[in-house]
């Protein structure tokens, strides 16, 4: 399902975009009453925030900072970050350690800004949907996931590549 503020008409509908963020960001383990935020949700509530500010708040919070942040590396953050944020895996290690070099030279606070402000992420969610996961690698046939040629022939052979050093 996906969660649109444009699709609220009732309490219950505010309730469940709010509960799909907090499920989006923190993932489910860590939703405790205790790590709410409520004054950000408040905000949302009363339409003084957007659900992408909304997804920014939860992100900056001392409490995604506390159970995410602190306990990972770069490089796995990048991941976590991707895949809740952009509903997706990194593409690549390049894109990794692209991103990766974001959140050493702006801070954690910066790759958040740099994540919920780029072009991918307004044409896929706007400000007003709750991220999800938009590229499942899971039952994808192995020639996919895994391809039968490595990069070198990929490039020769006129393969798109994506570029993701900045």
């Amino acid at each position: 399902y996906i969660y649109r503020l444009e699709d609220v008409s009732s309490f219950s509908d505010m309730r469940d975009i709010i509960w799909a963020a907090y499920r989006q960001v923190f993932s489910e383990h860590e939703i405790l009453k205790f790590n709410r935020q409520k004054h950000i949700e408040s905000q949302l509530k009363n339409g003084s925030l957007t659900v992408r500010d909304f997804i920014r708040g939860l992100a900056k919070s001392e409490a995604f900072y506390r159970l995410v942040v602190s306990v990972n590396n770069n490089y796995r953050l990048v991941d976590i970050c991707l895949k809740r944020f952009l509903g997706r895996s990194a593409y690549n290690k390049e894109e990794e350690i692209a991103w990766s070099i974001v959140i050493a030279t702006k801070g954690f606070d910066g790759f958040v800004d740099a994540l919920l402000d780029s072009d991918e992420y307004t044409e896929a969610f706007g400000d007003n949907t709750v991220p999800y996961q938009r590229k499942r690698l899971v039952d994808r046939p192995h020639n996919l996931v895994t391809p039968r040629y490595g990069e070198d022939f990929q490039e020769s052979a006129g393969t798109v590549t994506t570029d993701w050093r900045f």
